[in-house]
This record gives structure tokens, sequence and C-alpha cells, in this order.
């Protein structure tokens, strides 16, 4: 089927189209895990998670992504179990704000119930593993984030090997979303992530940095993930803390090379990059 001829210039969440044509939109970073690779669990109790999400939102979040399993290896998470951590956290998001709500699951049975809460789009890391997870979105008018990774989520992937980096990754994204259309997803309900860090090593989470272009030449919108990741760590020898000016540096980057849409921990400082270059764009 293959993708549009340019990306799309608006990106539907729940019925609201958002112009991306000169704005790139910030997505701010929930984790309701006791072990997320960032924040380390600081926002699994429930008050800790929303006054967290006020934050996000009072500094310019244009969407929410929650999420209850951390996408690296570490302990067993039922189904069960993410369901109870997740669906409750999206009907009170949706309750308490009204910023766009995202899911971040792999399981079609978390993206479905949580749609049922009002999340309007599923974050999906494992590349639409599950084949649900299209007619799931699909039947509530929901948009998808599909990710490229090379083995799969919460799988160990220490030697990834690539004879080209950015085809494949580019031949994957492209093939999945081809399955969303077909599954009755529109394109402008489509966004592409190149998966930085997910089976890449640092160099190759480069590479796809500075191929977003190409990647966003696909014709959907691109989600650039790079806040605070390994990456950045392995390339400038930082440590986890010490990333915040890497990640903007990275955010603007891959803003001024087509990226749509940013998912970050810091949404104040972002949005002060994505509004710059806005600005200077505009006086251009």
């Amino acid at each position: 089927m293959g993708g549009p001829e340019t990306a799309p210039a608006t990106l539907d969440l729940g019925g609201h189209r958002h112009d991306l044509t000169r704005r790139a939109l910030v997505m701010g970073i929930l984790n309701r895990t006791p072990d997320s690779f960032y924040d380390k669990g600081a926002t699994y109790a429930l008050d800790d998670l929303y006054a967290r999400a006020a934050m996000l939102v009072a500094d310019g979040a244009d969407i929410l992504d929650i999420g209850g399993v951390k996408a690296g290896p570490g302990p067993e998470v039922t189904e069960a179990e993410e369901l109870e951590r997740v669906v409750p956290v999206v009907a009170g998001l949706v309750d308490r704000f009204g910023t766009p709500v995202s899911v971040d699951t792999w399981r079609a049975s978390v993206a479905r119930a949580s749609y049922a809460e009002g999340a309007v789009m599923g974050n999906d890391i494992s590349g639409l593993a599950d084949p649900d997870y299209v007619v799931a979105a699909s039947e509530f008018g929901a948009a998808v984030v599909i990710t490229h990774i090379r083995l799969a989520p919460r799988v160990a992937d220490p030697e990834p090997h690539y004879d080209d980096v950015v085809a494949e990754v580019a031949a994957f994204l492209a093939e999945r979303a081809d399955r969303a259309r077909a599954a009755g997803i529109p394109p402008e309900r489509i966004v592409l992530d190149a998966g930085l860090d997910l089976g890449k090593t640092a160099a190759q989470s480069l590479t796809l940095l500075r191929a977003s272009r190409t990647l966003a030449a696909l014709g959907y919108p691109l989600l650039l993930s790079a806040s605070n990741k390994t990456f950045l760590g392995a390339i400038l020898d930082l440590e986890l803390t010490e990333r915040r000016e890497a990640s903007l540096g990275a955010a603007a980057l891959g803003i001024s090379w087509g990226c749509r849409l940013l998912r970050v921990h810091d949404v104040k400082g972002t949005c002060r990059v994505r509004d710059a270059l806005a600005a200077v764009s505009a006086a251009a």
C-alpha cells in the first residue's frame, strides 16, 4: 500500500486534529512502574503520579503518555497487573485534565481497556506484534505509535546487528504502517518511531537520529523518543541524571530534521526548544 506522498499535516487524537506543520507536539512521560529506568518508581504511588501529571500539563504537555511496564528486562508483569496499574490511571487522567492521553503498552487488551476509558492513542514499542492491536485502535478511532524493535520488549539485545540500520528500520516501519492502514486506521492516526536504544547500539541510534528526514519521508508523523536514553550517555559519557542538556539537543535536532512528536521527561525545557525553533522558522 505504501505511505502517502507527504507526511500528514495533522495528527488526529480523539477527533481533534493537531496541526503539525510548524508545531511539534510534546508528549510527557508518566510511569506507573516501580522500576522505571529513569525515575526508579518515583511516580508509582497514585498521589505522586497525579502530581507529576499536573506538573507536565502546567509545563505545556500536548499529550500524556502513561505506561505500566518498563521496556527493558525486569520482573514479569502479568496482563492482569498491567491492566490494574494502567487503566484506572487513564480514567483518572482523562477526568482530571483536558490533555490527550496515550497508553504506553504492547498488549492489545490493555490498549483496548484504556481506549474505553478515554485514551486516544496507543504507544506500541513492539511494532504491532499483537495482531489485535490495530483492530482495537480501529474500533475506537485511536491513533497508534508504531515503534521499531529488533527482538521484543523486555528482551535483552546487547549485540544487535544490521546490514543497513536505516533501510531495515524504514522497511519495518513502512510494512507495519501498511498493516495499520489495512485495518482501517488512516494516515493521520499513524505515528512512526525508530526505537532508539531498542535493539540498537549507541552508534546505530545516532545513525537513526541523523536519518530522521529519511524516516519522516515514509509519509507519517515521526516520533522521537531520545530523552535521557542510554545512547546519549554512552556517546557523551554521561550518567543518567546528567543527560538533560543532551536530551534537549537531541530534541532540537529531531525537530529540525522532521520529527513531529517528542516523548520526553523534561516537558518545559522541550517546549521552550520547540517554540524557539518555531519562532526562528517564522522569522525566516
